[in-house]
């Protein structure tokens, strides 16, 4: 796996970078081809260090985030996180994908963990939407104490997902 590492108010330095690919690199054997390239992405916020790692394949892609005050805990961190995402995942991507079409993934490793219950829909809701604006849509998402709000746009007549991020900032999705 080719790794593609970048610093965002960060210097990477080699250590940071061999550390990075030597951990990142212990994935490869989840994937059967080497031409997946991983995106790396550091960053510090306050006294904070931030992984992001984003590996895309054909049909899927992998991420993770991870913050903690020392770099090397991080990277270790979102390493394990990403290999129990393929693990957890790993029967549901073998019975549902077709193997030719999912030909990154190698399913010949064995599993040393138990078996996590898988997890289901436990709750259906409908909801009317009416139509708004966006600054009253974040004030009815904060008086609900959501960290994600459904409405209609009522200037672009679209559904939009407003969501609250990591940072506290807001985003946006808007459906066409």
């Amino acid at each position: 796996m080719k790794c593609n590492i970048r610093g965002d108010k960060l210097k990477v330095t080699e250590a940071i970078r061999d550390y990075i690919e030597e951990k990142i690199g212990k994935l490869n054997k989840y994937f059967k081809t080497e031409d997946i390239t991983s995106h790396i992405v550091i960053k510090v916020r306050g006294n904070r260090q931030i992984i992001e790692v984003t590996i895309p394949t054909d049909k899927y892609i992998l991420r993770s985030e991870v913050e903690d005050d020392d770099l090397y805990a991080a990277i270790d961190l979102v390493t394990d996180k990403l290999e129990r995402q393929i693990r957890k995942n790993k029967t549901k991507l073998q019975h549902k994908i077709n193997e030719t079409i999912n030909k990154e993934f190698n399913f010949d490793y064995e599993l040393d963990l138990e078996p996590e219950e898988e997890k289901r829909i436990v709750k259906r809701k409908s909801i009317e939407t009416k139509p708004m604006d966006e600054e009253e849509a974040i004030l009815e998402m904060e008086l609900l104490g959501h960290d994600f709000f459904v409405y209609k746009d009522m200037d672009k007549d679209s559904v939009c997902v407003l969501y609250k991020r990591k940072d506290g900032n807001y985003g946006l999705i808007e459906t066409e």
